[in-house]
């Protein structure tokens, strides 16, 4: 009985009706506070690097970038696992591929952090002949999951990305930074996902496909392969139309 009591003077006190939200004013039971702190870190990363063997005899020309994001089945100490799928595998096949490629390691046990991947690729464009115009973002399962999170928070470091066989956050897309409003829109998007995978469904591309193009992103497109499981990255690295429509976008280098 006194249960009911409460919440019947509970509701009595709750604002009825759907009209808009009144302005919190100041009470003084609790108190207004700001924190501020300088907090620093230190990031080692393992990954391969391949440079086209054209750079040593053209010093001058500029290359585009792959950042590729390996999936979870690689992560660990040994280097040589993110070899097994995708560009980095490519690139042992044909050692005249015309991109530079950065594949990073996830230690085992973690998933990527965008602010560790980011201080890599800031490393590689200061060390290395990149064309900062064409930096280009891709990966894998947990890597495509990798990619959806960088590049929907940093969208003004790349000209394009592909995302397989993963997924993401959509309120990410719908409440991005305003400052980065008009880069994410620009931000070309080509995800790739089997219609039989059982590990990631596809349906965590799919709405993410769709929370993009609510957002006004103007170039996105979903590949779905009709029979295709959990590995739809094997048919989408080998399709020389991939790398085609990534060279056919640039982005201007942010600003000071």
């Amino acid at each position: 009985m006194q249960a009911r009591l409460l919440l019947g003077t509970f509701l009595a006190l709750a604002p009825l009706g759907a009209g808009a939200a009144q302005p919190v004013k100041p009470d003084d039971v609790q108190q207004a506070r700001q924190f501020t702190k300088q907090i620093t870190r230190t990031v080692t990363l393992n990954y391969l690097l391949y440079v086209p063997r054209a750079a040593a005899s053209q010093p001058e020309k500029k290359w585009p970038l792959i950042l590729f994001l390996h999936g979870a089945g690689e992560r660990g100490s040994d280097v040589w696992l993110v070899a097994k799928h995708g560009p980095p595998k490519i690139v042992r096949e044909q050692p005249d591929f015309p991109f530079i490629v950065v594949s990073p390691q996830c230690p085992a046990g973690r998933t990527w952090d965008n602010d560790e991947l980011l201080a890599l690729l800031d490393e590689i464009l200061a060390t290395q002949p990149v064309d900062p115009t064409r930096v280009y973002l891709t990966g894998l399962s947990m890597g495509g999951y990798g990619t959806w999170s960088l590049g929907l928070a940093h969208p003004e470091r790349f000209a394009a990305i592909v995302p397989i066989c993963g997924g993401g956050d959509p309120i990410k897309a719908m409440l991005a930074d305003p400052k980065k409003a008009e880069a994410l829109r620009s931000l070309a998007v080509w995800a790739f996902h089997g219609a039989r995978d059982p590990v990631v469904k596809p349906a965590e591309s799919e709405r993410m496909v769709e929370a993009l193009r609510r957002a006004g992103v103007r170039e996105v497109e979903l590949t779905m392969y009709p029979e295709a499981q959990h590995d739809s990255w094997t048919e989408t690295y080998a399709n020389p139309r991939l790398y085609e429509w990534l060279l056919r976008h640039q982005r201007p280098p942010a600003g000071p």
